[in-house]
């Protein structure tokens, strides 16, 4: 809608086309902007911090997506500009661009996005693992890393779009895309999160802590297998010291342990074994 608005809102246009997904995909930004928007709706129905989702779906999302993108080589789509490189996919004619007939090899660029965004769930899987980032940066990650990455892949295709001093359209979408994951990155505070039971309840605390130990937690992660469990709280009050005092100074004073005859007189021998 907002890459290709001619189709929708020009003068053939069909604004109710919008919701036709059916007839042409929906486009990366917009489906991460609507997800986002549910996936908020969805935490604050279930009182879930969203930065956690954010970051346990960072390494998820890019892996769909490159998945998504055989859908281009299928249909033959969204490629870039005529090639002869060896890697290079070859377009039937009948799915070549208008001025592009006289050319059968392109760029493949649904399978460098494919590749590259493989890439950036390597990396945000990896450095949230390693650095136990939380607060929502790992998906900033994600999110900065596939910018750059659609930039330089967006300059390579030649189907239609929007253009704004000669750069595409998602190609400016995605410096500010850049640009917006950087400063949250640099500005943002905070440790990874984990789930704890308060009883019957959820409630999150810092990966490291000795809640999140308690309830089972290894290095910021439950191993395979475990349960998540409340943390039980500290029996110890005081008074088991003072009673373990009190029991030894009665032995002391001879009011604890009976001797050998006085415990044979009861009918109950003391056991030397």
């Amino acid at each position: 809608m907002f890459t290709s608005p001619d189709a929708y809102f020009g003068a053939d246009g069909d604004p109710w086309k919008i919701i036709a997904i059916w007839e042409g995909g929906l486009g990366v930004p917009g489906a991460i902007m609507l997800g986002g928007v549910g996936a908020w709706l969805a935490c604050r129905q279930m009182k879930l911090p969203l930065s956690m989702l954010a970051d346990a779906a960072a390494p998820g999302i890019p892996v769909a997506q490159a998945i998504g993108r055989l859908g281009n080589w299928f249909n033959q789509e969204l490629y870039g500009r005529p090639t002869e490189v060896f890697w290079a996919v070859e377009i039937d004619m009948e799915n070549r661009l208008t001025g592009y007939g006289q050319y059968a090899t392109f760029h493949p660029t649904f399978l460098y996005e494919l590749l590259w965004n493989l890439g950036v769930a390597l990396v945000a899987w990896g450095a949230d693992r390693k650095w136990k980032l939380g607060a929502g940066r790992a998906f900033a990650i994600y999110v900065a890393l596939y910018g750059v990455g659609r930039f330089w892949i967006e300059g390579l295709r030649i189907d239609p779009a929007e253009a704004f001093a000669g750069m595409r359209l998602n190609q400016w979408m995605s410096v500010v895309i850049i640009v917006g994951a950087v400063i949250y990155l640099l500005r943002a505070r905070g440790t990874r999160q984990v789930f704890v039971l308060d009883g019957e309840r959820p409630v999150t605390v810092d990966w490291n802590s000795e809640e999140a130990e308690a309830a089972g937690y290894v290095n910021g992660m439950l191993p395979k297998g475990t349960e998540l469990s409340a943390s039980e709280p500290d029996k110890n009050d005081g008074t088991d010291g003072d009673d373990a005092e009190n029991d030894a100074a009665e032995d002391d004073d001879g009011g604890g342990e009976a001797t050998s005859e006085e415990s044979t007189e009861a009918g109950s021998p003391r056991d030397d074994r």
